[in-house]
């Protein structure tokens, strides 16, 4: 009994429970990360979040300029750094792949809300930006998803 209750106090740490198992970073990078603070003028912030109510349960790959960030579910977001200018985000949706094309400046931070709506027979998947101050009010109701770890020795880093 005490072990099983103390795996499930560890996996409520590191994954939103009902997720999948989508791995989170800790506690702390997820406070540091809403304190929404400029990053270096060498620096772009991305924030990219998904908290909508279409589609929770579905798992869906998050790449930017053909980098894959991770999976996310309802109520997760991603931050990172990358150098300014013209980046391309991209999500799946079926076979295909939808995409949003985000320019960015160093020393400011952007949000990025990947969706999910009903369509004829599956969720459709969609990315749009928002402003700093829609985004900050969403991703302050998610949590910090962790990076895929392979993909942490490319140019674009997490930034806690």
């Amino acid at each position: 009994m005490i072990n099983a209750a103390l795996k499930t106090k560890t996996r409520e740490s590191n994954y939103i429970e009902n997720s999948h198992e989508i791995p989170l970073a800790p506690k702390e990078k997820d406070v540091y990360a809403k304190s929404f603070s400029e990053p270096s003028s060498d620096f772009s912030g991305i924030y990219i979040f998904r908290n909508s109510f279409v589609g929770q349960a579905l798992r869906k790959n998050l790449c930017i300029d053909d980098i894959e960030l991770g999976e996310t579910v309802n109520n997760v977001f991603f931050y990172l750094a990358i150098a300014p200018g013209n980046h391309k985000i991209t999500t799946d949706y079926g076979h295909k792949k939808n995409e949003l094309e985000l320019v960015t400046e160093g020393g400011k931070n952007y949000f990025v809300e990947q969706f999910i709506e009903m369509g004829s027979f599956y969720g459709v998947v969609g990315l749009r930006q928002r402003s700093n101050e829609e985004g900050k009010d969403e991703v302050q109701q998610c949590r910090l998803a962790q990076l895929f770890p392979q993909n942490l020795l490319t140019p674009i880093k997490q930034l806690v």
